[in-house]
């Protein structure tokens, strides 16, 4: 037997199926039918199809109680057909159906779906109570209703909300608004602007996801209890729906339908241009413009400070009769409590019991790692993701299915998981209390960096100062200058730092600057200039930070840069953030920048660093860049020679990773003493420190062994043993 599935309807006609079925069992009547609902919608006062049945009752002059009574009678005497289908109440009970009343549901989708709805309405039941075909649309006939009266009705109502505005008071009194978490102090500031006798008209400033749109909806439920400013009793927002299909008229119907309130226009710089970005409503500007110079209704707007500054600063209009109202990201404290207004919505939407830790887990994660996204927005996308993956981690159906444990809660864990998957950070990086892995820090960066203790200690002091937040979190974590001659471990510490703080060596972007040193260059960081070839693909800096927020920009070779790219480089570490030649911003917060250079090496040539070497080495490259560009450095970090003993244990590094490669390929590789101390003479050059050693092994290990796997072709489990005699290195298999 099919049964209806329960996403069909919607809430108000869900609500009216099981009022139509209390009367079925209280008739003893052995089906759902037709008659049965319009005694609900007629009984029943808060659908839209009793309003809209109100309203004809007006029109055509009849008593809403004789339709009523009319229906219970046909109700009766007309039980109906078995249509092998049912309904599940609220009780959880099967309501079986009679076979109009899924003619009913089929038309009455229909009517939906022609109105651009998902799910099947009240009102769009009652249309389907007028088809032929269906019993009560003899009844309804009687009463002045026919089918071309509804199906005009409908088609009116669908116009209509598609081109005005929605009443948010309306709505919140309707019991049809959602919870939202009201900042006492931002609620205050809102009510006083719009509490003055005149020019009280406001836009909301802020980043997107900050909760400016909550601000307004949380006004909304205050007037709709009688506690928002006085003389304003609507509040009706002009809806992207509205804006596509006829911009001009949805704001003007909007701006009718909210003379005595407030008018809501988010994202309002869409409809005012720039050099740099076209209005996307130029046909509604002037009725925008018009409404700021209005006393009524009031103006409620949104933007970001890239628009204002950009669009509307320009226009005189909006910016000589408007207050702007900052709203800032909340704190981590203050998500934590939105979180919690909208937690039982999130329960409810993926059937989990979300645990106290989760909340603080989401926000704290959240605010670290997911950059480009403010808090509370990212915050509730990171419970949604957990909510999702653990959904998916139940389903045995699913052929990939994410690594959690299925159960009934969704605690702390599961959002780490969540926030992994929306970073790409590995789990293991993102604990919720980092302090003991950093504590360690220098342990776990010297087990890929040999020597250059100073280097390491530095680094890792400035970075655990960042993450206990003794820094601005809008700057970089750390920004260093790395100096040193080649080989000594400069490159190699960006790529553990990026290990280690991101989860991947490839965490990383590297950029030459031997490739930067004229003046136009600087717009392959940014992109190019509107009009010019490769604007829209961006910049090789931002977009690349922009996709991996979470990484380690290296710059090689700093001072062979242009100036203007050090303008660029000393606004990162002073802001935080770029903007590139579109008009979006790049935020740099959650990365670590690094700068190289040789400046000055040629006085690092001993293994202990003295004072006079770091005046030499300072004096070299205080005279290449600028003193505000230094001041910006966290730390300013010389590298040593290596020493013979350290050159020894960074090849036994290097070689242990062949080691490794081979061992994947299921073939054991051994490796005498006596390899090791050949290969170390082999390095004709020590003081350019270990990059001869990569070459060392490419042509006398790995070129010999990758001949050797294609000749041989050997079985799993083979061993090659090598030695090294007079005449190099050799090779004996097993």
């Amino acid at each position: 037997m099919a049964s209806l599935n329960p996403n069909i309807p919607s809430p108000d006609l869900t609500k009216a199926l099981n009022a139509a079925a209390i009367r079925m069992r209280a008739l003893k009547l052995p089906y759902l039918t037709p008659a049965l609902l319009l005694v609900s919608f007629v009984r029943d006062d808060g659908s839209a199809a009793h309003r809209l049945l109100v309203q004809l009752a007006v029109e055509r002059s009849f008593r809403l109680d004789e339709l009523a009574v009319s229906a219970e009678v046909l109700a009766k005497a007309s039980p109906g057909t078995d249509a092998n289908f049912i309904f599940t109440d609220e009780a959880g009970q099967p309501v079986r159906m009679s076979t109009e009343m899924v003619v009913l549901l089929d038309e009455g989708r229909s009517i939906a779906e022609a109105s651009g709805e998902t799910q099947i309405g009240t009102e769009h039941a009652l249309g389907g109570l007028g088809e032929r075909g269906v019993s009560t649309a003899t009844i309804l006939r009687r009463y002045g209703i026919s089918r071309e009266t509804l199906a005009s009705r409908l088609a009116l109502q669908a116009q209509v909300k598609r081109v005005t505005g929605q009443d948010t008071v309306a709505q919140a009194k309707a019991g049809e608004a959602l919870p939202v978490y009201v900042r006492g102090d931002l609620m205050r500031d809102l009510q006083g602007l719009l509490t003055l006798a005149n020019h009280r008209h406001v836009v909301l400033v802020g980043d997107g996801g900050v909760g400016r749109r909550s601000l307004v909806n949380g006004l909304s439920l205050l007037m709709a209890e009688g506690k928002g400013p006085v003389g304003l009793r609507t509040l009706v927002q002009v809806t992207d729906h509205a804006l596509l299909f006829d911009a001009e008229k949805a704001v003007d119907s909007a701006y009718q339908q909210a003379r005595d309130g407030i008018l809501f226009i988010p994202n309002i710089e869409r409809f005012f241009g720039s050099p740099v970005a076209s209005a996307e409503f130029p046909k509604a500007t002037r009725l925008i413009q018009r409404a700021f110079l209005a006393v009524s209704p009031v103006v409620i707007a949104t933007t970001t400070d890239a628009a204002w500054n950009e669009r509307l600063a320009a226009d005189s209009v909006v910016r000589d009769h408007t207050h702007r109202l900052r709203v800032p990201e909340p704190s981590i404290d203050e998500t934590v409590a939105i979180l919690g207004v909208h937690r039982a919505r999130v329960e409810s939407d993926y059937g989990f019991t979300i645990t106290d830790n989760a909340l603080p887990a989401a926000a704290t994660l959240a605010k670290r790692y997911v950059v480009g996204t403010p808090l509370p927005s990212s915050a509730l996308a990171a419970l949604h993701r957990a909510g999702a993956l653990l959904k998916l981690a139940g389903q045995s159906t699913v052929a990939f299915r994410p690594n959690l444990q299925p159960d009934s809660e969704l605690d702390a864990d599961d959002v780490a998981v969540a926030v992994s998957a929306m970073t790409g950070i590995p789990v293991s990086k993102l604990g919720v209390d980092e302090r003991a892995r950093y504590a360690h820090m220098v342990d776990a960066l010297h087990q890929r960096i040999i020597g250059q203790d100073d280097a390491v200690l530095a680094v890792s002091r400035a970075v655990k100062i960042a993450r206990v937040g003794l820094k601005d979190p809008k700057r970089p974590i750390g920004s260093f200058l790395f100096l040193g001659p080649t080989g000594v471990g400069k490159t190699e510490l960006a790529k553990a730092l990026a290990e280690f703080m991101f989860g991947s060596e490839d965490a990383m972007v590297v950029l030459d600057m031997t490739e930067y040193q004229q003046d136009h260059t600087v717009n392959r960081l940014i992109g190019a200039p509107p009009g010019y070839v490769g604007f829209e693909g961006g910049g090789q800096l931002t977009e690349k930070v922009r996709q991996r927020p979470s990484t380690v920009v290296l710059f090689d070779e700093v001072e062979k840069a242009h100036p203007r790219v050090l303008d660029i480089l000393l606004q990162i570490m002073e802001e935080g953030r770029l903007t590139d030649s579109q008009g979006r911003v790049t935020s740099f917060s959650e990365t670590v920048i690094i700068l190289t250079s040789n400046m000055g090496s040629e006085f690092l040539d001993q293994p202990v660093m003295t004072d006079e070497m770091r005046e030499l080495v300072m004096t070299v490259v205080k005279s290449t860049l600028r003193p505000e560009f230094l001041n910006r450095m966290d730390e300013v970090i010389m590298f040593l020679p290596l020493t013979p003993d350290q050159l020894a244990q960074i090849l036994e590094l290097m070689l242990k990773k062949e080691v490794k490669m081979l061992a994947a390929q299921g073939v054991t590789l051994e490796l005498s003493d006596a390899v090791k101390v050949w290969m170390l003479a082999q390095n004709d050059h020590p003081e350019w420190g270990a990059r001869p050693l990569r070459r060392i092994i490419q042509k006398n290990l790995r070129e010999p062994l990758a001949d050797w796997l294609l000749n041989a072709a050997p079985r799993k489990g083979a061993k090659v043993a090598v030695d090294a005699g007079e005449s190099g290195l050799t090779f004996r298999t097993s």
